[in-house]
């Protein structure tokens, strides 16, 4: 039987404001990539989340970006490699301390938004969220796109590196994700949605923007909460997920 982890974006909020439905994702996700700070999220917002992972017994990652919060972290920014590796780990021990006073702990950590996408290709910027990992805790897994610079350089500096997949995002040829201002980059049809995500644990392939199937080797399944109905959307896409003899399991 294969197994897959499900993934979500929470705690992307900020003060009085925000943008999913995390007790809701909880129920149905394995492991929360929880905002630290600098792209969404709070003091109040980590602490909440963490508590409420904790009681579901949904592992806890930090979900570490560029300091962009009027961005939402989507922006390409050129930061100084030792800056952006101090930075990563502070924001991976920022949520520690709450993740360990929910009596969890952080167990991976994500790149968001445009670090993400910058960490497919850029080395420099690659090394330093490594560096970062490894300055807050080098035992921790690190999760990215398949055959992304990111998950090399984890790789060599003995950090476990896990494969991750969109279900609701349109892909390249070459397997990297569409740019999000680009049109059908993000998929709609919730039916789409759900076949896709099926497609990608039993057989690891997706077809690509142009048409042509590419083969995306996943351990964890990325559902985005800041989609319109996204926590009905989740509920489906487990349930056939496991309907289809898929074993649905956190990775860490």
């Amino acid at each position: 039987m294969s197994a897959i982890d499900l993934n979500a974006d929470l705690g992307e909020g900020f003060g009085r404001w925000r943008l999913t439905d995390d007790e809701q994702l909880l129920s149905v996700v394995t492991s929360a990539n929880v905002a630290c700070g600098f792209h969404a999220g709070d003091a109040v917002t980590m602490r909440r989340v963490c508590e409420l992972a904790a009681e579901r017994r949904v592992t806890i990652g930090a979900q570490v970006s560029y300091r962009d919060l009027a961005g939402f972290g989507r922006r390409a920014m050129d930061v100084p490699p030792a800056e952006l590796a101090a930075e990563v780990a502070y924001q991976i021990g920022a949520l520690e301390v709450f993740a360990r006073a929910a009596g969890s702990r952080v167990a991976y950590v994500k790149p968001h938004g445009a670090l993400y996408n910058r960490v497919v290709h850029d080395e420099r910027q690659a090394r330093a969220v490594i560096d970062g990992v490894l300055l807050a805790d080098a035992t921790l897994p690190v999760l990215g796109l398949p055959g992304s610079l990111l998950l090399e350089l984890a790789a060599r500096a003995g950090l476990p590196a896990v494969t991750e997949a969109f279900a609701d995002r349109a892909y390249t040829e070459e397997g990297t994700l569409v740019p999000r201002g680009e049109d059908g980059a993000v998929l709609t049809d919730p039916e789409a949605v759900v076949e896709r995500s099926v497609s990608l644990a039993r057989s690891g392939t997706v077809t690509a923007r142009s048409g042509r199937p590419i083969e995306v080797r996943a351990r964890s399944l990325c559902l985005h909460g800041d989609t319109p109905g996204a926590v009905e959307l989740a509920r489906r896409v487990r349930a056939r997920l496991e309907s289809a003899g898929v074993r649905v399991e956190a990775f860490a």
